[in-house]
C-alpha cells in the first residue's frame, strides 16, 4: 500500500498553502517528498521547471523546519543560523551581516549569543525558521512546527509567521493537523485523507463547499444529512431520517439527481418562533442534550428525529435554551452545502 497515492499539485510562487489531515494521512510524506528526504517511486517533483525528483536535499534550495527544532544546543543562535550558509559556502565577509539581518527579521537580534537552552520554547522555534531562510530558499517547508507550544504561544507564532512570510513573500508548504491553524495562516489548504488529496482550495471554500463529505466533517463542527435529490420538485431534497427540506435551486440543480448528503454548518441552524414562516421552511423540534456556553457564543447539541443536530449561537444564551428543553429551529434554503454521493 503506498503513503500516497497520485498526489498532483501546482503551488504558486509567494503562495502559502498548508497540507491538513488526520495522523497518517500523507501530508508530512508528501512534504519529505518535496524536501528530498523520502523519494517517491514515481511521478516527477519540479521547481520552476527544473526537476528535483532526484536530487539530493541540500542540491534543492528548499529551506526546512521541524517540530523539534533540531538545534545544534553547543551552538549560540547566531552559529545556529549561521550553518547553512556555511555549508554552502556563502561568501564569509557577508555572513555576519546576513544573520543579523534575519535574526531581526523574526525578532531574535538581542540574543544572538545565547544558547538554545537559554531560550523559550517559542524563541527556538524562531531560532529554527531563522536557520531555515537564512540562504534565501526558493521553498519554505514547516512540518508541524508550532505542535510543542502552548495555545497562547502557538497562537502568537502564527500571527508572527503570517507577517514573516508577508514580508517575505517565500513560497511556503505547512503542515498540520490544526484546523484552525490552517484555516487562518493559508492562501489555500490541501486536505489529505489515506494518501489522497480530498480537496485543493482557499479556507472559506474548503469550510463552506466542501468537495466530499470527509472534508464537510474534518474541516469545522457540521451537521451532515444523508438523503436523496427529489427530482419531481425543484429545490427539494428529501433526508433519510427527517423528510423533505428545501434547498437551493441552483445547487440542486448542479448536483443532479441521486444520494447527496446535505452539510448545515451549526451557525446557519437557528432558533424558530412558532408557527409558519416563509423564509425558513426548514423547521425542526430539537430537544437538547447539552449546551456549551463559550462567552461569546453557545453550542448547542441535541438530537431532532433521533438525528444528532449542533446548533451555533453568537452572544448571550437565550433563556428558552436549556438542557432538557425541545425548541423550534431550521435554516434556511441555500444555507445548506449539497455534496453528491460517489
Amino acid at each position: 500500500m503506498n503513503a500516497v497515492d497520485d498526489i498532483s499539485i501546482d503551488i504558486a510562487k509567494g503562495e502559502f498553502l498548508t497540507f491538513l489531515g488526520p495522523s497518517g494521512s500523507g501530508k508530512t510524506t508528501t512534504l519529505m517528498m518535496i524536501a528530498g528526504f523520502e523519494e517517491p517511486s514515481a511521478g516527477a517533483i519540479e521547481l520552476e521547471g527544473e526537476d528535483l525528483t532526484r536530487r539530493k536535499p541540500y542540491e534543492r534550495n528548499i529551506g526546512v523546519v521541524f517540530q523539534n527544532y533540531a538545534l545544534f544546543p553547543h551552538m549560540t543562535v547566531e552559529r545556529n543560523v549561521a550553518f547553512p550558509l556555511r555549508m554552502r559556502r556563502f561568501p564569509r565577509n557577508r555572513e555576519a551581516a546576513r544573520v543579523r539581518e534575519i535574526l531581526d527579521l523574526v525578532g531574535l537580534g538581542p540574543f544572538a549569543g545565547k544558547h538554545p537552552r537559554e531560550l523559550s520554547g517559542g524563541q527556538q522555534q524562531r531560532v529554527a525558521l531563522a536557520r531555515g531562510l537564512v540562504f534565501n530558499p526558493d521553498v519554505l517547508l514547516l512540518d508541524e512546527p508550532l505542535g510543542a507550544l502552548d495555545k497562547s504561544l502557538r497562537e502568537q507564532m502564527q500571527v508572527e509567521l503570517k507577517r514573516i512570510h508577508r514580508e517575505v513573500g517565500i513560497t511556503t508548504v505547512y503542515v498540520t493537523h490544526d484546523q484552525t491553524e490552517a484555516m487562518t495562516m493559508s492562501d489555500r489548504i490541501a486536505v489529505f485523507s489515506h494518501g489522497k488529496l480530498e480537496q485543493v482550495a482557499p479556507p472559506l471554500e474548503v469550510y463552506h463547499r466542501p468537495r466530499t463529505r470527509f472534508v464537510g466533517e474534518f474541516i469545522g463542527d457540521s451537521n451532515i444529512f444523508a438523503g436523496a435529490v427529489d427530482e419531481s420538485q425543484p429545490g427539494c431534497v428529501t433526508l433519510e431520517a427527517l423528510g423533505p427540506v428545501r434547498v437551493d435551486v441552483e445547487a440542486w440543480r448542479r448536483v443532479g439527481k441521486g444520494a447527496v448528503d446535505v452539510l448545515v454548518r451549526p451557525e446557519r441552524v437557528q432558533p424558530a418562533a412558532p408557527g409558519a414562516d416563509p423564509a425558513l421552511p426548514n423547521r425542526l423540534v430539537m430537544e437538547i442534550g447539552v449546551i456549551v456556553n463559550y462567552g461569546d457564543r453557545v453550542l448547542v447539541i441535541g438530537s431532532a428525529r433521533g438525528q444528532r443536530l449542533r446548533m451555533r449561537i453568537a452572544g448571550a444564551q437565550p433563556d428558552a435554551i436549556r438542557e432538557g428543553a425541545k425548541i423550534i429551529v431550521g435554516w434556511r434554503p441555500g444555507d445548506e452545502h449539497l455534496i453528491a454521493r460517489e
